[in-house]
């Protein structure tokens, strides 16, 4: 099944457990992977359009876990959980994403950073255990056009950053020091 790149054109899955979406994000590729790093940076752009955060633990290394709920505009809250299986500063992240660290219906997705000029191409390929997980994702969460919105919302807060930075007013980076809001332990919203 094909899915469709931000820009429109067909990008083609290799198999039928799988999504992959696309985006050109008008960023260095080194700030784009930035906004994965940390919390303060996630809880600004992360999910679909409505979403907001609440995170629990974070810690952005092989083997560390980002244990968090996602609190959709419905009032439905989802208990989400990663563990980041490979990181390579800044062209690659491999994680594993559930509902808690033992759920046998998490999914693997492979985020990559290419350079494009003053631009980055940001490819987010998810496969699934099985078909059906992958049509329940695509059919009932709406996970193509959920992937589409996050990689739009990424976009505009890495823009707004690199406008930021270039001013001299920037997030702070990955490792400096964060308040408790900033760091998910409050609410956290767009």
């Amino acid at each position: 099944m094909a899915t469709t790149s931000s820009g429109g054109e067909a990008v083609h899955g290799i198999t039928d457990r799988e999504v992959v979406i696309s985006r050109v994000i008008g960023a260095p590729r080194e700030l784009v992977f930035e906004a994965f790093t940390g919390v303060r940076h996630l809880s600004r752009w992360w999910g679909p359009e409505g979403f907001t955060t609440t995170t629990r633990s974070f810690e952005f290394r092989v083997g560390g876990e980002w244990d968090f709920v996602m609190h959709g505009p419905d009032g439905i809250d989802y208990q989400e959980w990663i563990t980041w299986r490979e990181i390579v500063p800044p062209e690659r992240i491999a994680l594993l994403h559930g509902e808690s660290r033992d759920d046998p219906n998490a999914f693997e997705s492979v985020l990559t950073f290419e350079p494009a000029g003053e631009q980055t191409r940001i490819v987010m390929r998810t496969v699934f255990p099985t078909k059906e997980l992958r049509d329940e994702a695509v059919e009932k969460y709406h996970a193509i056009e959920g992937g589409e919105q996050t990689l739009r919302n990424l976009a505009a807060y890495v823009t707004e950053a690199a406008r930021e930075r270039s001013t001299g007013r920037g997030p702070a980076t990955a490792g400096e020091t964060m308040t408790d809001r900033e760091a998910g332990r409050e609410g956290t919203e767009r």
